[in-house]
């Protein structure tokens, strides 16, 4: 048990650490070279590195210590561990990449592509329980208290900042500005969410024999068998939920076509799968 939450731990930190770097790249790559305050420290160092060309990656550092000691009393030493690595991480990459080239200076590119980057890497670091610091930090105590999502907090926190980059940049820019942070929240939800292309299929038919081999033999899949009753008939039949990928929900469509066209199908997208044939190998511990 104790190497198994160490391993846990040792995973939260890689997440950190890779979801930071991608934070970096993606102000140094995007909002600094386009002007996007695009909310949170890193849109403060922006706005300050404007009016008097301070460092970003020491103007972020400073502001990040006063943040990380709030942070500790209410979040607990195990996220403020991360939020430290994380808070020192952004602006040393941030650093190490400020010459980085093919830099991109148009506002709307800016904003689309600096947003999903940004909330990708965003994303990372909250999967491993941790921050970037700064304003995520508090984006994260706004989550506890609130029950908001990451990506909903963010917003409200960086819509604050936004509106004041009006002080220094025209109001053009700081719509883009919006549009970047709007980008980067949603982002951060599908990354979290790690939406997949698998789908959950509902089939309602008469003859569920049929289709429960059909979905065995054609797409080895498992499923799960609901006894309902319809609401116009009173009939009593069989509903039977499956899940399968994207190509296998294809192929399952086609058969089902074919060899049973009178049955109900909905396919709807599935944001996350656990367990056998998705987190663990479909054959896990059966005798084959």
């Amino acid at each position: 048990m104790k190497n198994y939450i160490r391993k846990e731990r040792l995973k939260d930190y890689l997440l950190v650490i890779i979801g930071a770097s991608i934070v970096a790249i993606a102000y140094n790559l995007f909002l600094l070279p386009a002007k996007l305050a695009a909310g949170g420290l890193s849109g403060i160092s922006t706005i300050l590195y404007e009016l008097y060309h301070y460092s970003p990656a020491l103007t972020q550092m400073l502001m990040n210590i006063p943040i990380i000691i709030l942070g500790w009393f209410i979040l607990g030493s195990d996220f403020s561990g991360k939020t430290i690595v994380g808070t020192f991480w952004v602006p040393l990459v941030i650093w190490l990449t400020k010459d980085i080239p093919f830099t991109i200076t148009n506002p709307l590119l800016g904003a689309i592509y600096g947003g999903v980057i940004l909330g990708t890497g965003l994303g990372i670091v909250y999967i491993g329980n941790g921050s970037t610091g700064g304003t995520a930090a508090i984006a994260q105590i706004i989550k506890k208290f609130t029950g908001k999502s990451s990506g909903i907090s963010q917003l409200i926190v960086d819509g604050v900042v936004v509106t004041a980059s009006l002080i220094v940049f025209d109001l053009e820019t700081t719509l883009f500005a919006l549009l970047a942070i709007y980008v980067t929240s949603k982002t951060i939800d599908f990354v979290q969410l790690r939406t997949s292309a698998s789908k959950l299929i509902l089939i309602i038919t008469e003859e569920e024999e049929k289709v429960q081999t059909l979905i065995k033999e054609g797409i080895d899949r498992g499923l799960t068998k609901v006894q309902s009753v319809g609401g116009y008939t009173n009939e009593h039949k069989t509903m039977i939920l499956c899940v399968a990928e994207q190509q296998e929900a294809v192929e399952l469509k086609k058969l089902l076509q074919e060899e049973v066209p009178a049955a109900f199908v909905i396919f709807l997208n599935a944001s996350e799968i656990l367990g056998r044939g998705f987190t663990l190998d479909k054959y896990d511990g059966q005798k084959l």
